[in-house]
């Protein structure tokens, strides 16, 4: 579990966390989003002391992360992948990590089993690939085994197999009652991986909620229907208080009423229906709403409705 109680990171005057007060729950992969310069990074760092609070907390299981003994054992964590020795060889890499922290040195090819790179265990991380860079900061954060797992865009330069399989991962991790916090600008990935989330904007917290909560309450949902007596339809869905509007294509929009309600009002005035399919915004709709007055970096020439422009350096964020 990851507790964080007010949590505070200035920069001259600059905020960039701003009393940020939530919990990561074990057992579950809980999502960490926000717009770029939303104060993510900062977060994590100070999550592993590598920043330190001005004000607030956060505790590790209880503890201060700079309290912990051997603190691979308790969380593991990705946050540059690239931040390796290129000198020393995969194999290396991890066992000064292990040795480091009492791990075993067995548990070495293990990971690097785990995550594919078992062929390619003695040679230099400097002439790997970003997706191979990914793998072997995963392999280091499972090398303790820990309890709490943190991942900073985890399937940054991974093919689709590598995507699949770290989804899987953080999904069987979960199972097993760890503590899975991920952070990502996939929203299309978060949505099938998280399941629950944490929002965060100008260093605020914006919502704390189950993903299916979260798009519900920040989303549109309606039933669209296709039918060649429009008229007709709209008039026995008005009479039953259900609001409808034009979409598009010739079809009908039913807010706030389920498909199966519509259905039942059209057979009973005899309307032929064509089409009728529930419609639920994405995470993405739903997070570009939510997030929509808290956006540091937005293009000016974007369309309407998108937001975040080019992305600046991952220190910006």
């Amino acid at each position: 579990m990851i507790e964080l109680d007010g949590l505070t990171k200035r920069y001259g005057s600059t905020t960039a966390v701003d009393r940020l007060t939530c919990t990561v729950q074990p057992g579950v992969v809980t999502g960490f989003l926000g717009p770029n310069g939303a104060g993510k990074s900062t977060t994590m760092r100070m999550m592993l002391g590598l920043d330190r609070p001005t004000a607030g907390d956060v505790r590790i299981d209880g503890k201060h992360y700079e309290d912990l003994r051997s603190p691979l054992h308790h969380i593991g964590a990705l946050l540059e992948a690239k931040s390796v020795h290129g000198g020393r060889t995969a194999r290396n890499h991890l066992r000064v990590l292990a040795q480091s922290n009492g791990i075993p040195e067995r548990r070495v090819p293990e990971v690097l089993d785990l995550v594919g790179l078992g062929s390619v265990a003695n040679k230099r991380p400097k002439g790997f690939s970003l997706g191979m860079g990914q793998r072997l900061g995963i392999a280091a954060a499972l090398l303790g085994d820990p309890k709490i797992l943190m991942f900073d865009e985890p399937v940054n330069g991974l093919d689709p197999e590598g995507i699949r399989w770290i989804r899987d991962l953080m999904k069987h991790l979960a199972t097993e009652g760890k503590t899975v916090f991920v952070s990502s600008h996939l929203m299309s990935e978060m949505a099938l991986t998280a399941d629950h989330l944490i929002v965060i904007g100008q260093g605020r917290l914006l919502a704390d909620t189950s993903m299916a909560q979260f798009i519900r309450e920040n989303s549109r949902s309606y039933v669209r229907v296709r039918t060649p007596e429009p008229e007709r339809l709209r008039d026995a869905l008005g009479e039953a208080g259900v609001t409808v509007a034009p979409g598009g294509d010739g079809t009908l929009e039913a807010d706030d009423v389920d498909a199966a309600r519509v259905g039942e009002l059209a057979a009973a005035h005899g309307v032929v229906l064509h089409e009728l399919s529930p419609q639920q915004a994405s995470l993405e709709e739903a997070f570009m709403r939510l997030t929509a007055g808290a956006v540091q970096y937005q293009s000016h020439n974007a369309p309407t409705g998108a937001a975040g422009g080019p992305e600046p350096s991952r220190k910006e964020q």
